[in-house]
């Protein structure tokens, strides 16, 4: 079938009767749960766009000439990396960059997976056939993923085979004729009560060794499998309005615990199967982590102009843009867009076509864009938090405006530079939706923990990085200069 719209999408979820759980209650319908269901219509919203601007968000399928969705598609060339990312910056506008797992970052994922597919091979032949016809399912069906990678927070000084419960995270419980039979518990799905089906990876961060063994798995399933459940947290749209919460009313993505209680996956849905080794290398081996990180930094350089506008609509909002500190403020966020900007251009233009013949960014760029905005976007959002001032806390809300009596005190006494009080305090209610609110405070966390835990991140980074090139400069400089060498030394 071709590209889904979003009338499609929700009739899915409807049919599907995921087994979602929040606030202590299961959920019967996720599309008009409360605590879903305007997420669900921005959703839809992604997939109808796709219709709507079918010449940048659609291409022609290889196999069945249907137009599917260009955010599943196998780049060959650098044009296809542009194409590509200009299909993920198109739902990301939609945003503001709010919504971190857009139904393109899987599909990234499931593309690069695909297309490197004999590494699969290494556990066995059929992992291999797996992968590929998996990626071709969800681009054929224009599925929306979820997925979870890590166990749960019990002890981490310890491997999960020494946990004092080693059978509480994600394990391999038994192997049949045909399939796995899985239990446990795995952190943490964003979006996992509204999208079709969820792909459990290993962690791209956390190694594992041959203890690991039975957690070491890849599988992709539907959410409504029997045994599958998702515990979703505490929902931060508040059912308030789009003026009161102009993003938390729209974009509150949800995370959950999933839980799988005895779970049949099919052999034809596993790719890696209790083998460790396999499931450290599989990110960078298959190129996963450089088509991800191409699809984050895109959203990120999204999110940076939304943080961009916000903070120059209240310098001119409230006439502060004249001042030297305010300036500087501003220019700070604009060499965070430039920069990251820069990474991009670098990434997609030095772009090399892989192993696998597929068109790969240069990761060089990429790794250091994802390792640098998590460690930069909570100045971004002090910096916005520090223009609005006292003005972030005097935010009535539509209500009050509408009110016969106090509503025209408020439209004159909150007015701005060239704004009604009306006009001014909706920017600001959103510059407190990005930055104050629970929701603007996940998507601080969120950002910071992306990848995972930027100190380890930062490891890894430094201990991948070319160092001898440096430290020779180094050396050589300073052997260009022997005339003050004390004469004992050649003693």
């Amino acid at each position: 079938m071709p590209a889904k719209t979003g009338k499609q999408y929700i009739e899915r979820l409807k049919k599907a009767n995921n087994n979602v759980y929040i606030h202590g209650e299961r959920v019967d319908d996720v599309t008009e749960h409360p605590a879903f269901k305007n997420v669900v219509q921005s959703m839809a919203y992604l997939y109808d766009l796709q219709y709507e601007k079918p010449e940048k968000m659609l291409y022609t399928s290889p196999t069945t000439g249907n137009k599917v969705g260009m955010t599943f598609k196998v780049p060959e060339t650098i044009d296809d990396l542009i194409a590509r990312r200009e299909a993920i910056q198109e739902w990301a506008r939609t945003s503001g960059g709010m919504m971190g797992r857009s139904p393109d970052y899987m599909n990234a994922e499931v593309m690069a997976a695909g297309a490197a597919s004999d590494f699969f091979a290494e556990g066995d032949p059929m992992f291999a056939e797996n992968a590929k016809k998996y990626y071709e399912y969800a681009r054929e069906n224009d599925l929306s993923l979820t997925h979870t990678l890590i166990h749960p927070q019990v002890n981490r000084a310890k491997a999960q085979a020494e946990q004092k419960d080693a059978n509480v995270a994600l394990h391999l419980v038994e192997k049949k004729s045909d399939g796995i039979i899985v239990d446990g518990v795995r952190l943490l799905a964003t979006q996992g009560g509204i999208t079709d089906e969820i792909i459990v990876f290993p962690s791209t961060v956390n190694k594992s060794g041959a203890q690991d063994d039975p957690y070491s798995l890849a599988f992709a399933i539907p959410n409504n499998t029997p045994g599958l459940k998702f515990l979703s947290r505490e929902a931060f749209d508040y059912g308030k309005n789009t003026w009161d919460h102009p993003l938390s009313s729209r974009f509150e993505e949800g995370d959950a615990v999933v839980s799988f209680e005895n779970v049949f996956v099919p052999w034809d849905r596993v790719f890696v199967c209790g083998n460790s080794a396999i499931c450290n290398r599989t990110f960078k081996e298959t190129n996963a982590v450089v088509h991800m990180s191409h699809q984050v930094v895109s959203k990120n350089i999204v999110k940076t102009e939304f943080i961009l506008g916000v903070a120059l609509s209240i310098m001119d909002a409230i006439g502060i843009d004249q001042f030297q500190h305010v300036q500087d403020k501003g220019a700070e966020i604009m060499l965070v867009l430039e920069t990251m900007r820069s990474h991009m251009y670098k990434a997609e233009h030095n772009a090399k076509i892989d192993k696998w013949g597929v068109m790969t960014p240069d990761f060089a760029a990429l790794d250091a864009a994802r390792n640098w905005y998590p460690r930069i976007y909570p100045r971004l959002v002090e910096i916005v938090r520090i223009l609005g001032a006292s003005g972030l806390m005097g935010i009535p809300t539509q209500a009050d405006f509408n009110h016969e009596e106090i509503g025209p005190i408020l439209d004159r006494g909150l007015q701005g530079k060239h704004l009604n009080g009306y006009e001014r305090v909706q920017l600001f209610r959103l510059a407190w939706d990005l930055t104050l609110s629970a929701f603007g405070a996940r998507q601080m966390h969120y950002e910071y923990y992306f990848f995972g835990d930027p100190i380890r991140m930062g490891m890894t980074y430094f201990n991948g990085y070319e160092k001898e090139p440096y430290k020779n400069y180094v050396t050589e400089f300073l052997k260009k200069d022997q005339s003050a060498k004390p004469h004992f030394i050649n003693a």
